[in-house]
């Protein structure tokens, strides 16, 4: 099915299913633990042998020798996989860094070897016994030194390094009121609770891999690849999967050390990536360094916008794209907009939640604050002020919905913004210091081919067969209310079948645009299926309807079940998306708004609570959209207040490569937290006329956060996490 203009007639719009808060039918699944992960599909692979993986000790350099005569001999061993035995491997399309290193090694932990054992304990103890000597080679591990010789880099190697509309050092220089600040964010962790794991089985020369993976597409393809073999060949399954967060969008090396373990074994292979191995081996979230320079008159309108970035990666890797929102939030003449890309050998960095968006508005957000009280303005006033309903750098070019500024007004009236003290340092509880902060949250709409196949059999049960994953977000669901509302079924009559590669091709999770792109896979699916039970009955697919398990068509109904026969009907169809995105800018927004107490005396930030109002498009399923931005929302203050992967940048690796040092948000540390959905549908996005808010509800928030610590405490923090070491060394300077 073809997209490329607004649907007419929708049986979306009936909002029987769709639109309704629905509880997840996976989740009695998750509650019972009857749901498999990869390492625990027993029944698929009974006799699984277990893999462990040895992880390079240096950081940059040479293997000079492998000493495997100890492992090889220890008690349950059936095989050891190294790049010696493994034969030639090619990099995947999706992968910075060789999944098998050796001799060369070009990160920390980059996979060197597995060892394949009877049991789990067995293959641990074996790898231990690995002597490894390496030429260790000078590495590149600081980026503030890198980036003194780095050069400017493109979104991709098409887009130019810097973007120009204007004259921005003109405008800037003959702006009343300037702002020019810099602000770091650090190296992130995906840290999701599931590892990275394979289990790896052989049928001759066909390959079948139970793994956690969010794109079976992407993974099928660089599985093949890597290995040599026909994409026919190879075959993955990931119905369940633990969290993702972007690290689990490409294959790892769990994946293809157990496809390599299982054909030196000659039995099936489990590979689970150690935790600290998924710190290193693994992709995070690249460190930035952010200038942003803003100038506006005495109205408060800005009149020149600059933001440069320069982020790292691994040689042939891509920069963190946190200038990409700064194009299109606000309106300004005259704008600048560039990126650097340092060399460095650290382990990759690639997609984490809201690649680019959400450590660009880290930086961005807090700036708009600290220009807005130079203006002496309202901070929810000067966005407001500043909103454009056109693409800022195309005039011409409109937003499909841009409700920005509902979402800023309504959450400062639910928020009670009002009752805010401009001055920093005003409002005390007791010891704590009181603040409230806001900014403004966007990112963009995406839109992703993507396929299912739907069938009915003689009972009238609906089945959707399409290789889109779940990695929490509740696809089952949505996909499950859309085949209803389709089809005219009550939602216990659909069964859904994901994450398998031999179902059609959907657009996987990430991006934000998994669940618009899937289940507009699903409704051109289910129109297909649609219209092969009319030509059945000899109805006009015109005038037909769908509904209550019936099909009807003027006097005459017919249940669906006898309309499927004992034969059963199926079709198979995909959604392609048009030009519309380039006609019209597809956008998502959203108002953050946090209070936060700070410790007078300790500098300890506590969040108070936390609101977010989102406009993205309509919401499929209000109660699985929520836990989306409740989450993502604890991922913000994660981000703002303790994550931080530190460096060794002697001997270039993540010192803090586990869950007792790398710390992130628990139960303790979040409070109430309230969702609001603004009333939108966008009929230029996809049939269902939504959109997605997964990664919406995490860009903002951090800077939110260091607003709120600022107007409680009176110090301007520019550096991520606020730490509350850095809030005492700013209190002594403001006291």
């Amino acid at each position: 099915m073809k997209f490329d203009q607004p649907a007419g007639q929708n049986p979306i719009d009936q909002l029987k299913v769709i639109g309704k808060p629905t509880n997840r039918i996976d989740g009695k699944f998750k509650t019972t633990g009857t749901a498999p992960y990869a390492y625990e599909r027993h029944d698929a692979a009974p006799d699984a042998a277990y893999g462990y993986v040895v992880g390079a000790g240096i950081a940059k350099g040479r293997i000079t020798a492998m000493d495997l005569t100890a492992a090889k001999a220890a008690p349950g061993v059936l095989a050891i996989v190294t790049a010696d035995t493994a034969g030639p491997l090619v990099k995947g399309d999706f992968n910075t860094a060789k999944l098998l290193g050796g001799p060369a090694i070009d990160h920390y932990h980059q996979a060197v070897a597995l060892v394949v054992a009877e049991t789990f304990e067995q293959a641990r103890a074996a790898a231990a016994l690995i002597r490894v000597d390496y030429a260790r080679d000078k590495g590149r591990f600081d980026l503030d030194t890198a980036l003194k010789t780095a050069p400017l880099k493109g979104d991709d190697d098409k887009a130019p390094p810097v973007h120009r509309v204007g004259d921005f050092e003109k405008a800037f220089a003959a702006a009343p009121i300037k702002l020019d600040a810099l602000y770091e964010t650090p190296d992130q962790s995906h840290a999701m609770m599931e590892p990275h794991a394979s289990i790896a089985s052989w049928a001759g020369d066909k390959l079948t891999l139970w793994t956690s993976n969010q794109m079976i597409a992407w993974g099928k393809g660089d599985v093949a690849k890597t290995l040599g073999i026909p994409k026919d060949d190879v075959r993955l399954i990931s119905p369940y999967i633990g969290g993702g967060f972007g690290g689990k969008l490409f294959v790892r090396a769990d994946a293809i050390l157990a496809a390599l373990g299982a054909k030196q074994a000659g039995r099936p292979v489990k590979v689970a990536l150690q935790r600290p191995l998924m710190i290193n081996n693994t992709t995070h979230r690249p460190a930035t360094r952010q200038r942003i320079r803003l100038g506006a008159g005495e109205d408060g309108k800005l009149t020149a916008i600059a933001h440069e970035s320069g982020s790292g990666d691994l040689p042939g890797g891509g920069p963190e794209t946190a200038v990409s929102q700064t194009r299109l939030l606000y309106a300004g003449a005259n704008r600048l907009t560039s990126m650097r890309l340092a060399v460095l050998d650290l382990p990759e960095g690639n997609a984490m939640r809201a690649p680019g968006e959400a450590p660009g508005l880290m930086a961005l957000e807090v700036a708009m604050d600290e220009m807005a009280e130079k203006l002496n303005m309202d901070p929810v006033q000067f966005r407001i002020v500043n909103d454009t309903q056109v693409d800022p750098e195309k005039p011409g070019r409109k937003f499909s919905q841009r409700q920005l500024v509902e979402c800023l007004r309504m959450g400062a009236d639910k928020f009670g913004w009002s009752q805010r003290n401009a001055k920093p340092r005003s409002v005390r509880d007791g010891r704590w210091l009181v603040g409230m902060g806001v900014a403004s949250g966007f990112r963009n709409n995406i839109t992703m081919k993507s396929g299912a196949r739907v069938g009915i059999d003689k009972k009238g049960m609906v089945t959707v067969a399409t290789d889109m994953t779940d990695i929490g977000t509740g696809t089952y669901t949505i996909i499950a209310q859309t085949a209803a509302e389709v089809m005219g079924v009550p939602l216990e009559k659909v069964n859904v079948l994901l994450g398998d590669s031999s179902f059609p091709v959907a657009a996987g999770s990430g991006g934000q645009w998994g669940a618009n792109s899937s289940t507009a896979g699903v409704y051109a699916a289910c129109m297909k299926l649609r219209e092969a039970v009319a030509q059945k009955l000899g109805f006009n697919s015109a005038d037909v309807e769908f509904a209550d398990g019936k099909v009807r068509s003027g006097n005459r109904s017919v249940p669906l079940a006898q309309a499927a026969g004992d034969a059963g009907l199926s079709a198979e169809d995909s959604i392609e998306f048009g030009d519309l995105a380039k006609k019209e800018q597809q956008s998502t927004f959203a108002g953050h708004f946090v209070e936060v107490g700070v410790d007078a005396y300790t500098g300890e930030i506590r969040i108070r609570r936390m609101l977010a109002v989102c406009a993205a498009g309509r919401i499929l399923n209000p109660k699985s959209a929520r836990s989306q931005v409740i989450g993502a929302m604890t991922m913000g203050v994660g981000a703002a207040l303790m994550e931080e992967l530190a460096i060794d940048k002697r001997f270039g690796f993540f010192v803090n490569h586990d869950l007792a040092s790398y710390e992130v948000p628990v139960h303790a540390d979040i409070p109430h937290q309230e969702v609001i959905f603004l009333e939108e549908v966008d009929p230029m996005s996809s049939p269902m006329k939504a959109k997605g808010v997964g990664e919406l509800g995490l860009c903002g928030v951090g800077a939110a956060i260091a607003n709120a610590i600022y107007n409680a405490s009176g110090v301007r923090i520019r550096e991520y996490p606020i730490t509350l070491d850095k809030v005492i060394a700013g209190t002594a300077m403001v006291a």
